[in-house]
């Protein structure tokens, strides 16, 4: 124990010189050192956790740098795990650092959970949601969860106290085409630091066992109007995981549901090029995503008003239908058809696959 540098903690009733031992001696895993994590893992490392792990097997990119307050503009290209273990061991150096440079998935969940005393859910997949969730109800963890999706924000504390899981907020997942990600829908960076600092203190107070946790209630937090409000859920009688007839008794695989492919032949990135010599791009992007670039002659209406301005468009004509991931292209794609367009490509993966064979398009 360290006093002078826990002095405030001790001087909190309800933390003290037990709580702060505690703490010292608390196990946390979080899953996710990018956004979320990073405020996660530097209060946690603050105040004193005995022991850290950090899930994430990605690489530092430069667009992680509006948000990811762990890394800095020399750590581009490293493994984020690496890069926290050295931050957070410098922060505090009586804290020990567990580094997993791998995605948590069905086949390592429950190994990589069942160490720790608690869970902090700082990812952005649904694939990764149900998997750490269901770990967390059959190794007996809390999940403390948080979200980010452009301004607003959601936490809550799963499994807890015999409170409900991630499933019986969310049963099933929602089509995969319907699944956003910071890097489609982008995020306020301030706000990874909102959210993540709410999660940092639900696991405090889980493990100090004080307060009022935000099991069974959904915080949202919306940064725009500065306000926050509070959605009240229970634990489901027939949930698949932690209800009594569970059918669920280890870490599957979960299927999100893929949007039928296209009924048109798909252009690979690489061959985008070659393929605009007889045919017109068209960029279904909305348009804030637009201003990050756009590609020479190229035709834009955004799917949002694809329907209403689809008489713009020639059926005479081909077109190669693109979005930024490859997936609001697939709608609108499927629309045209139904709309009577026979001459349509589709571009696999969208123009940031493309971009990644031009370091010049790379703001895409």
């Amino acid at each position: 124990m360290m006093p002078r540098r826990y002095s405030r903690h001790l001087l909190i009733p309800e933390v003290g010189l037990e709580g702060q031992r505690r703490l010292l001696s608390a196990r946390v895993l979080c899953v996710g050192a990018g956004g979320l994590g990073s405020p996660v893992l530097s209060y946690l490392a603050a105040a004193g956790i005995g022991r850290l792990g950090v899930v994430d097997d990605d690489v530092v990119d430069e667009t992680n740098l509006q948000r990811q307050t762990l890394f800095t503009t020399a750590d581009i290209g490293r493994r984020k795990v690496t890069v926290a273990a050295e931050r957070l061991s410098a922060m505090n150096p009586h804290v020990a650092v567990d580094p997993f440079p791998v995605r948590l998935d069905a086949s390592n969940a429950r190994d990589l959970v069942r160490p720790y005393d608690a869970v902090i859910d700082c990812t952005d997949r649904f694939l990764s949601r149900y998997h750490i969730n269901d770990a967390c109800v059959l190794e007996g963890k809390p999940d403390i969860y948080g979200s980010l999706f452009r301004f607003d924000g959601q936490v809550t504390v799963f499994n807890l106290n015999d409170g409900p899981c991630y499933r019986c907020l969310f049963p099933t997942p929602p089509p995969l085409e319907m699944v956003p990600t910071c890097a489609e829908g982008g995020v306020l960076g301030v706000l990874a630091g909102i959210v993540g600092a709410f999660q940092a203190n639900e696991a405090l107070k889980a493990i100090l066992r004080i307060g009022d946790p935000l099991a069974g209630r959904l915080l949202l937090i919306e940064a725009l109007s500065g306000s926050t409000r509070e959605v009240r859920f229970t634990r489901d009688t027939e949930c698949a995981v932690c209800g009594p007839q569970r059918s669920i008794d280890d870490v599957v695989n979960v299927h999100l549901e893929e949007p039928p492919p296209p009924d048109v032949p798909e252009i690979e990135p690489d061959a985008l090029r070659d393929a605009l010599a007889t045919a017109t791009l068209l960029d279904v992007r909305e348009p804030h995503e637009v201003v990050l670039g756009t590609i020479e002659d190229s035709v834009h209406i955004p799917s949002s008003q694809l329907q209403a301005r689809i008489h713009e468009l020639d059926t005479a004509q081909t077109y190669i239908v693109a979005c930024r991931l490859g997936q609001q292209s697939r709608w609108a794609v499927r629309t045209l058809q139904d709309a009577g367009f026979g001459k349509l490509l589709h571009l696999r993966g969208g123009l940031l696959a493309y971009a990644a064979h031009d370091a010049q398009l790379a703001i895409f």
